[in-house]
């Protein structure tokens, strides 16, 4: 064939690829979704405009309780191609603790400006907007030999009272064993000792996903650290509101609770 007429074909080809737009993640209730497109696309997930990487990726998350389906918009070199998502349900187990005291299943009105207080901190990490990159990589367990307890939308009923679902995964493991981090990050909150959640650590990966470690009984990093992903953060405690010692990781997209074990490797 000529060399012309391959060169021709070749030219209109690569636009095609380069508008292709690729999911990672399922579209279920409380899935983290990694996506891929053309670098110099401009990316809408239900008309808000999300940051894309310099190489092509975006990331979103779908809460606990969607029913309706996700819409994506891409636009490039003025063309906008419509993504449409159903997202899918998924079954919520009811898990029942008792022997909870009961100033931590109801608080005490003298702690209300204290728990305010300790939301406004956890609020504002996880609503960091950052250029960071992380998110991109492959998330890890962050403990060795340990034993998932409570899943993530789980009802919860405490001392025999309805509450507010589980957003989170339970490990139970010795007091002191160390946490790793899951995923290169850096630190936006460590406190040793909020009302709910103890010692508190949280992570920003970039684009609005975070990491939250809680009931904590040593919290080893600091506000602004650096953290590589594997690299020793604190201990199991429990701190905070804790029956015992464990650690309870969340993974959120700003402020949309998302399922951890839809990013990480359970055995």
């Amino acid at each position: 064939m000529d060399s012309k007429i391959i060169s021709f074909i070749f030219f209109f080809i690569i636009p095609l690829n380069l508008c292709a737009t690729e999911f990672q993640g399922s579209f279920k209730q409380g899935s983290f979704i990694l996506g891929k497109t053309n670098p110099k696309s401009k990316v809408y997930i239900d008309k808000t405009k999300v940051r894309i990487t310099k190489d092509g990726y975006f990331v979103f998350g779908i809460g606990r309780d969607r029913k309706n389906n996700i819409v994506i918009k891409i636009i490039n070199d003025g063309k906008t191609n419509i993504i449409e998502k159903k997202v899918f349900k998924k079954k919520y187990l009811i898990q029942r603790i008792d022997g909870l005291p009961p100033k931590q299943v109801t608080p005490p009105k003298e702690v209300y400006d204290r728990i305010k207080a300790d939301n406004i901190l956890i609020g504002n990490a996880r609503s960091i907007d950052s250029d960071l990159t992380f998110f991109k990589e492959k998330f890890k367990v962050p403990l060795k030999d340990s034993i998932v307890t409570g899943v993530y939308g789980s009802q919860r009923i405490l001392n025999g009272k309805p509450r507010r679902p589980h957003y989170g995964l339970d490990f139970a493991s010795d007091e002191g064993t160390p946490i790793m981090a899951m995923l290169d990050g850096v630190v936006t909150l460590a406190e040793d000792d909020l009302y709910f959640t103890g010692g508190t650590v949280i992570f920003d990966h970039g684009h609005g996903i975070s990491t939250l470690y809680m009931h904590l009984k040593d919290v080893d990093v600091k506000m602004g650290q650096k953290v590589k992903q594997g690299e020793r953060i604190g201990t199991v405690g429990k701190t905070g509101r804790s029956t015992g010692p464990h650690l309870d990781i969340r993974l959120n997209w700003f402020n949309v609770k998302l399922d951890p074990a839809s990013v990480l490797k359970l055995n």
